[in-house]
This record gives C-alpha cells, structure tokens and sequence, in this order.
C-alpha cells in the first residue's frame, strides 16, 4: 500500500493512510455492492466473513480486489473488527470502517478522514442523518439513545451516535485499548475506553439507508442485556478503579 492509495483526501504531506474493514454475517444480498462502492474510493479493503453461512463467500469470491478473511465460526462483530484492524497493522495508520447491510454510503468516509485534527489523533464516529424518522426501525432509535446516555456514564465522549458502525480508527491506538467485548458492544466499549485514555472522539455527519435488503442480526432482548451488562462492567470500573490505575491495566 502507497501512502498516495490511502490518503483518501487526506492534507497534503499527512502521514494518514486509511484502508477499510467490513465485517459481514450472512450478507450476501448487500455485502456485494457495498465492497464495489467503497473498493471505488480507492483504499485497500479488508473484508471479516464472521462463519457466514448464506450466499456471502460465493459474493465476495467474485471481486478479486478485495481481501477477504473467514473465520470457521461466528465470533462476533467486535472479533471480526479486531481481525481486521490486525490484518492493517503496519501497513494503515487508520481504518474506516462500514457496516454490510447497505445502510452507508462509502463516499462518506471522506469526511470522516477531513474531519481529523491535524496531529491524525482521534476516533471521528459517522453522526447518521435523518435517525429520527418514522422509517428508522425502533431498535436502532432507541438503542441509540439509550447507548449515548450509557457511554457518557461511562466516562467516554458526549456523542450523537454512540451506535453507529461507520468510524474513522487510529489504528495503534485502538488496539492498545485491548476492549473485551467482542459482539455489538465492542463500539460502544471502545468509546468509553477512548474517554479513559483522553483519545478524542469527533463526529461527521453520514448519510444512512435503510433498504428492504438489510439484514440486521440485532437481537433486542439479547443485545440490550448484553449492553447493559457491559456498562455495568464499565461504570462500576469508572467508580471504583482510579483512572491512573485503570489506563495502565488497559496498556499491558
């Protein structure tokens, strides 16, 4: 990779190379064009078959320019991201990464890169548009509202979207953080241990669509306890670990 490939607009003479992961359960009706889109934009692009187990593998076997990793089982969103973010080491200083149901518009992540302070550091979440809309499913408004209170709780960032999976990483940073969820909850944990770390967190606006095609494997009953449960973990830490001790347990 070139540090040109990866610039994706970035400010003349930056050292950002940005590449892209995707991870993908059981998208094979989306996963297809959302890859062709965002390989349009010109980065390096890593997708994570999370054990898919519908039409996903013969999709991507058909675009060549992409990189896929599979793992044999299905381990969770967060597992699949960390596979990708490893598979970048060394070769981007920042991941932007897409969700497979089709909801972003690859084109966005440009913002994402612009909205980056001039030192590179930071967390920039894509803010979706139009969330408030009667077309929006329930679980995704009020899980959204429900997560940005929690995150703030928590110590992290006062966002807008807490639960938005487009998002612009700093690679190293990230993976120093050593989050421990490994499903849904992986992103809002990462923004908590941001908080902890005093890594900014920054937001761009996206665009979003929602598409008969979309797959969604969010379980509410499931995934709501999970989350609760991980900020229970997260507040009960921020009350009770000072935060000195804390930030070095998390750099081991």
């Amino acid at each position: 990779m070139t540090a040109s490939s990866g610039s994706a607009r970035a400010r003349p003479g930056s050292p950002v190379r940005v590449a892209c992961v995707i991870p993908v359960y059981n998208h094979g009706r989306t996963v297809g064009e959302l890859v062709e889109r965002t390989l349009a934009q010109g980065l390096p692009t890593v997708v994570v078959d999370d054990g898919s187990s519908d039409a996903t593998a013969d999709v991507l076997a058909h675009i060549p320019e992409v990189r896929v990793i599979r793992h044999a089982t299905n381990r969770g969103k967060g597992a699949a991201l960390l596979t990708g973010f490893r598979a970048l080491e060394g070769k981007a200083s920042h991941v932007v990464t897409l969700d497979a149901d089709g909801q972003h518009d690859p084109a966005d992540l440009h913002g994402l890169v612009e909205a980056l302070p001039p030192d590179g550091r930071g967390i920039v979440v894509g803010c979706r548009q139009g969330m408030e809309g009667t077309h929006i499913p329930w679980t995704s408004r009020f899980g959204r509202k429900f997560s940005n209170f929690w995150v703030r709780a928590g110590g992290g960032a006062p966002v807008s979207d807490s639960q938005s999976g487009f998002r612009l990483y700093p690679l190293g940073e990230v993976l120093r953080l050593r989050p421990r969820a490994r499903r849904f909850q992986f992103e809002v944990e990462i923004l908590v241990l941001a908080g902890w770390h005093r890594l900014p967190v920054l937001e761009a606006p996206v665009s979003v669509r929602y598409t008969a095609e979309r797959v969604s494997h969010f379980r509410p009953f499931v995934d709501f306890w999970r989350n609760s449960f991980t900020f229970t973990r997260l507040i009960t830490q921020r009350l009770l670990i000072p935060r000195s001790f804390r930030v070095r347990r998390g750099r081991r």
